[in-house]
């Protein structure tokens, strides 16, 4: 997030490192960067430094979301161990857990300092960028564990997207931003409508193609990637989950069918076209459906609703007409 958290000061952000992890921060930067987390450069006196992650749980206490981001953390760790060498894990508390309260909006993680040249959003992989990411993937799904979240095709927040649609026609409060998000949804409404009569339908086919599911990133792009020497690390461990391989294939594929082949090649299963048209949907469909909440909800304008309302004009302009 470009904004801080406005209740949580860079002095507390330090009592709970030494508090939970021993760790005496004699530097703490904030990092505007990445959307969904607040983060901070950590380093002690010695010049050692580690990346650390809040992430803002629901307004109902979060427990199901710090469950969640539990069973998530324990999953990274989990691969690191087993020998998965690009995944970025979480380093444990001295209590154990890897992720820990504080307070009962947040949940704070400590991570390994990646010495490497960050990607970011929507920067273009080379074609051997995409062949290297493949088989990174590949290896990944190739993995089994117990005690992996599953994530499910159903969208979270389809009930806002259908509430949106149905209340276009009436005056949203909220922010800076309700109004004009409410003018342009309805314009766009009827387009926004037939993508999710699509949705429902590949829902339908994706959930009884039978395929059994892997362990899978979520979201695999270049914004979560880093250079390190002559090979890619992968960060962002929150959304991992058991789920058709393809939800880590869609943004990666491209018309050659190189990827696919190469895929298909080292893991004997070939790509699934309706996956893979779902989940670029789903993904659409999703940042839709957080930008309404966010923009029916009390807000004002900051450099992250600006970001916000980029996307929300990109994504809606961008619907077909089918």
């Amino acid at each position: 997030m470009h904004g801080r958290p406005a209740d949580i000061s860079d002095a507390r952000v330090a009592a709970a490192l030494l508090d939970e992890w021993a760790l005496a921060a004699a530097g703490l930067e904030y990092l505007p960067v990445g959307f969904g987390g607040y983060h901070w450069l950590a380093s002690d006196s010695a010049g050692r430094r580690w990346f650390v992650t809040l992430s803002e749980l629901d307004a109902a206490g979060g427990e199901g979301a710090f469950a969640d981001l539990v069973a998530a953390m324990r999953t990274a760790a989990g691969l690191a161990a087993a020998g998965v060498g690009f995944v970025v894990a979480p380093l444990p508390s001295e209590a154990g857990p890897a992720v820990v309260r504080l307070g009962p909006r947040y949940a704070m993680a400590l991570f390994p300092y990646c010495d490497g040249v960050p990607g970011r959003w929507g920067e273009p992989l080379t074609g051997s960028d995409r062949l290297t990411l493949i088989t990174m993937l590949a290896e990944l799904h190739g993995v089994s564990m117990d005690g992996v979240p599953v994530r499910w095709l159903e969208l979270a927040g389809r009930e806002v997207l259908d509430l949106s649609l149905r209340e276009r026609g009436s005056a949203w409060a909220g922010g800076p931003y309700s109004e004009p998000a409410r003018d342009l949804l309805d314009s766009r409404g009827p387009q926004l409508a037939r993508e999710l009569e699509r949705f429902d339908a590949l829902t339908a086919e994706v959930a009884g193609d039978g395929r059994p599911l892997v362990i899978t990133h979520g979201e695999p792009h270049p914004g979560n990637l880093v250079r390190a020497a002559d090979r890619f690390l992968l960060v962002d461990w929150d959304t991992v989950g058991l789920a058709p391989p393809e939800r880590d294939l869609w943004s990666i594929l491209t018309a050659s069918g190189a990827e696919a082949a190469r895929y298909a090649e080292l893991t004997g299963r070939s790509v699934s076209a309706a996956a893979i048209e779902f989940y670029r949907l789903r993904w659409a469909l999703d940042d839709i459906s957080l930008i309404l909440a966010e923009f029916r909800s009390p807000h004002s304008r900051t450099a992250d609703t600006d970001v916000s309302w980029a996307a929300f004009r990109s994504y809606l302009e961008a619907l077909p007409s089918r």
